[in-house]
């Protein structure tokens, strides 16, 4: 199949949306953009992409390859939300039950439990300004994610794509229509321990909290093309990890992120 974007370009093309709203109308016009979610669309392709690259049939894909609805909204304990990708089961046909259990109880759900919890549900999200001073309130919002659906449906597998820049865009400029870069690293292992506290989720009767698997994307902007580091070596090279740090990115990376969800759900319910 193609038009099956990778990665790096899906990066890239985030990169290009960013700097072009910058230089064309400033800040706002940079807002307006992230706000358009057109930037962070170019992640869900690409994790679409490798899905499918890994033997997953497009029309299991939901949105569909391509485009940005209609999304699946599945319930959970708390609440019914729309999914950023997932892919659906095979075999199985959603089934419409009124639900007896959580908040929700006496709503429909328009899937059922069981489709539900036999689907992959992949969250994407970015933070690309204020890291350390928004993270709280981020990573508290990624955790009750995960237990909406996990209270409600033990076995589903969820995982978690979330990029952030190495070094932030320098808002102070961009009125000028400048693209230039904060020296100042931000919060890198603050995130990558963070990421690491709720990552690889493979006793399903435990840590509802916790992603089957999460992918933290590192990305400095300020090269061309866009680097996104892999290994913790890369990072200490670049002065972005001190080398005695206990943080790793390994079981982070891009590169074994959809295989991990599969080999999961394989083991849970079967390939």
């Amino acid at each position: 199949m193609t038009n099956l974007i990778t990665i790096q370009q899906a990066v890239d093309g985030f990169k290009e949306l960013i700097e072009t709203s910058i230089i064309e109308g400033g800040i706002k016009a940079k807002e307006a953009m992230i706000r358009s979610s057109r930037p962070i669309n170019f992640i869900h392709e690409a994790v679409k992409a490798d899905f499918i690259r890994k033997g997953i049939s497009p029309d299991r894909i939901h949105p569909p390859l391509g485009a940005s609805k209609p999304e699946l909204k599945l319930a959970g304990f708390i609440k019914q939300k729309h999914q950023d990708v997932c892919v659906s089961p095979e075999g199985y046909i959603p089934d419409s039950e009124i639900m007896t259990e959580g908040i929700l109880r006496e709503a429909t759900d328009y899937y059922g439990k069981d489709y539900t919890e036999r689907t992959i549900s992949v969250n994407i999200r970015s933070q690309m300004s204020s890291l350390a001073k928004n993270f709280d309130t981020l990573y508290e919002r990624t955790i009750a994610e995960a237990q909406n659906l996990h209270v409600r449906c033990p076995k589903m597998v969820l995982g978690e794509v979330y990029m952030i820049p190495v070094k932030e865009y320098d808002a102070a400029v961009m009125d000028n229509n400048v693209v230039q870069f904060i020296d100042k690293v931000g919060a890198v292992e603050k995130y990558i321990k963070s990421f690491q506290a709720i990552n690889g989720r493979l006793d399903y009767t435990r840590e509802d909290y916790k992603y089957e698997r999460v992918c933290l994307l590192l990305v400095d902007f300020e090269q061309s093309p866009a680097k996104i580091y892999s290994t913790n070596q890369e990072l200490i090279n670049d002065g972005l990890l001190d080398e005695s740090s206990t943080a790793s990115i390994d079981e982070l990376s891009w590169e074994t992120f959809t295989n991990n969800i599969l080999s999961n759900y394989e083991t849970r319910f079967g390939s």
